[in-house]
């Protein structure tokens, strides 16, 4: 049986699954729609908003990527926003990891966006930025899994290791989005598949260039890692990310498939191409512990998806909205900027957004509206991505040297983040 306040919480979304449809063809790529009004009981998960969205004229960046502004009316306030249409459907245009040249490392999407030669770009996933364990500083890598041109660069952290808002039922760190070899954008999850080949036998690993291990773990570092210092991954537990670093620690470096050395506390430095660190803890530690150099081994990892084809990119962020549908548990009140990234049913339309907040223009929007919202411009499913301050949306024109900020980022300018989506247009 349907309570009242679900069956009026389940009516609002079956109308906004019909919004939606109508808005996909008012907002569509090359479209303009300088005001789209939205029925108030349709709207009624965002706050009762007792206006409608305002779009401004789309804004060509390139063929198949448009930028509009959009502004509302919520209970809370007015709210403003950005919005980058992706049509994939052109053979040209394609969705890209923006990173630094490090997995433990931050930069502007802006400076991403121009290096990378992209045409627009969001902010990505939330990263380790806030805090500092047993001395050693901030990795500024993310949380969730990356995979830039089809290369598995990172794996999740465990789930009570992450930065942001709390978890919707059914999500974890391992939830992407990303575009697969077949051309279609969607939200998945990934695991890792991974191992380390001996003569005594098979070993599994836990981790790749994350910032922090499962208790017992072991994790593989490379070059993609940078110089930060190896210590965090050995630091929180399973089931709080602020526990003391672990006591039991063992790091093992192997350079082209023979154990080189083996260490009892993790370090630092860059990783040549030819070498990966081992790190382990607990339990992983002992096992590690058990090697001698001069040993041979044999790595092998890669980030395998729960379902079909590969990704050829991809980047942490937690469902928000799943076969149209909002999801459970997201319950967090607090108004902040927010990014979404949004993909159609067919997996050929994407909707990259930015809502601005704590300013005097916008206040922001709930993790919740962030999903209604997503699903009136036509996504089916959407991932939440880090906000707050890290909010921000770029776009360059092609043949602009530089990318130009479009949101009003909460902190006054631009902040370095650990990754994003960038969109992408062949000549």
């Amino acid at each position: 049986m349907i309570s009242g306040r679900n069956a009026r919480k389940k009516a609002s979304w079956i109308a906004l699954v019909a919004l939606g449809t109508a808005l996909v063809s008012a907002i569509g790529v090359n479209a303009a729609a300088p005001d789209v009004p939205l029925p108030q009981a349709a709207y009624a998960a965002v706050s009762d908003p007792v206006g409608g969205i305002r779009f401004s004229d789309p804004d060509p960046v390139a063929p198949g990527v448009t930028y509009r502004t959009f502004q509302l009316t919520t209970s809370h306030g007015s709210a403003s926003g950005h919005l980058v249409s992706v049509d994939l459907r052109n053979p040209k245009v394609s969705l890209e990891l923006l990173h630094p040249d490090a997995v433990a490392k931050k930069e502007r999407i802006s400076q991403m966006v121009g290096r990378q030669g992209a045409v627009a770009g969001v902010n990505g996933d939330f990263f380790n930025v806030s805090e500092t364990h047993a001395g050693v500083a901030p990795t500024n890598s993310a949380v969730g899994p990356e995979i830039s041109g089809s290369e598995s660069l990172k794996f999740a952290v465990p789930n009570k290791q992450r930065f942001g808002p709390k978890l919707p039922d059914g999500t974890s760190t391992r939830n992407v989005f990303g575009l697969g070899v077949d051309g279609r954008a969607r939200v998945s999850s990934l695991a890792l598949d991974g191992e380390l080949k001996t003569k005594d036998g098979r070993i599994t690993i836990n981790g790749l260039n994350q910032y922090a291990l499962p208790e017992g773990g072991i994790g593989v570092y490379t070059r993609d890692w940078g110089t930060a210092s190896r210590v965090r991954p050995t630091c929180g537990s399973d089931t709080s990310r602020s526990a003391p670093c672990s006591g039991e620690t063992m790091e093992v470096t192997v350079r082209d498939g023979v154990v080189a050395s083996v260490y009892s506390k993790p370090g630092a430095g860059a990783i040549p191409d030819d070498t990966v660190v081992l790190v382990g803890r607990e339990q992983g530690a002992a096992i590690l512990g058990q090697l001698q150099p001069g040993d041979k081994l044999k790595v092998d990892y890669r980030l395998v998806a729960e379902d079909h084809p590969r990704f050829l990119f991809a980047v942490g962020g937690f469902p928000i909205l799943r076969d149209g549908q909002p999801l459970a548990g997201m319950d967090d009140p607090a108004l902040a900027p927010r990014t979404s990234a949004g993909v159609s049913a067919d997996g050929k339309q994407v909707y990259l957004a930015v809502v601005d907040g704590r300013i005097a223009a916008s206040v922001g929007m709930t993790v919740s509206e962030l999903a209604a919202l997503m699903q009136s411009f036509g996504a089916v499913d959407a991932v939440n991505l880090d906000g707050g301050g890290s909010s921000t949306l770029v776009t360059r024109q092609s043949e602009a040297p530089a990318a130009t900020v479009r949101n009003a980022p909460s902190d006054g300018s631009e902040r370095a983040v650990a990754n994003g989506i960038g969109v992408f247009v062949r000549d």
